[in-house]
């Protein structure tokens, strides 16, 4: 077993006040404390404010990536997962990622719509460097696999869907005004590059299930939403539908290569 030195020690102690972080802002964020997310900055963010926005159940999804966070940080203060290659790799990660969380969630309590498209972009970006950190050394134990890559591949997925769900809302809340086909056009523009990011990720993270289905939930409630709710959209709807089945695909077909990633992962 590697010796754990006093920077694990740090890095275990900065990944647990980032899991606080993290609660606190999400109290914040769910109305218990100030204003909850979809009436903040206007209502710009509410599940009926843009063709790209996911209707209302599919944030529950953030109850299971809370959860995995906390199983996380739990989790790596095991004396067997403390000092390993992966976790040192990632942990610091993981930790930025929740404190980008919580510093979104304060951020659009303010109105500030595109400071939090510059907080989720970056989010974005440090949890796609982790999930490919995680690739470079194979999960030990199932456990792992679950609390580590499940964890990092659902909030990935989730938050590459967000990032489209929440430049639309800055452009919406900026004055940006289409007609009918011309929104359409940009929502399917969009939906198009979140597959495109499901291609990147699965090319260099491998075959994840937990990133596919993160993103084909999101992906799913945006059809939800514009053929069943407003703003109402067939063709935007209709989009999101094939968009879930292409990432579906691409990550399936990326684990039947060599490199895939195996299991629950």
């Amino acid at each position: 077993m590697t010796t754990v030195t006093s920077r694990d020690r740090l890095r275990q102690i900065v990944v647990t006040v980032s899991e606080v972080a993290c609660l606190a802002g999400t109290l914040v964020g769910t109305g218990l404390i100030g204003t909850r997310v979809e009436e903040s900055a206007g209502g710009a963010l509410s599940d009926e404010a843009t063709p790209l926005a996911p209707a209302g159940p599919a944030f529950s999804i953030w109850s299971v990536i809370y959860l995995g966070l906390l199983a996380y940080t739990v989790w790596q203060w095991f004396p067997a997962n403390a000092a390993t290659e992966r976790t040192r790799r990632t942990g610091w990660l993981v930790a930025v990622s929740m404190l980008l969380n919580a510093t979104w969630l304060l951020v659009t309590q303010q109105g500030w719509i595109w400071p939090s498209v510059v907080v989720i972009a970056v989010l974005m970006v440090v949890l796609g460097v982790a999930l490919v950190r995680l690739s470079e050394h194979p999960a030990r134990t199932t456990l792992e696999r679950v609390v580590v890559d499940g964890t990092v591949g659902l909030y990935t997925g989730w938050v590459a869907v967000a990032t489209c769900a929440n430049t639309a809302a800055a452009l919406a809340a900026s004055g940006v005004e289409l007609d009918g086909s011309a929104a359409d056009a940009l929502g399917v523009a969009v939906l198009a590059a979140a597959v495109v990011v499901a291609a990147l990720l699965a090319r260099r993270a491998g075959g994840r299930i937990a990133l596919a289905l993160a993103m084909v939930w999101g992906l799913a409630w945006i059809a939800v939403g514009r053929l069943a709710d407003e703003p109402s959209s067939t063709v935007i709807g209709v989009a999101a539908i094939v968009a879930a089945l292409a990432v579906l695909a691409i990550v399936l077909l990326r684990r039947r290569q060599p490199g895939g990633v195996p299991a629950v992962a």
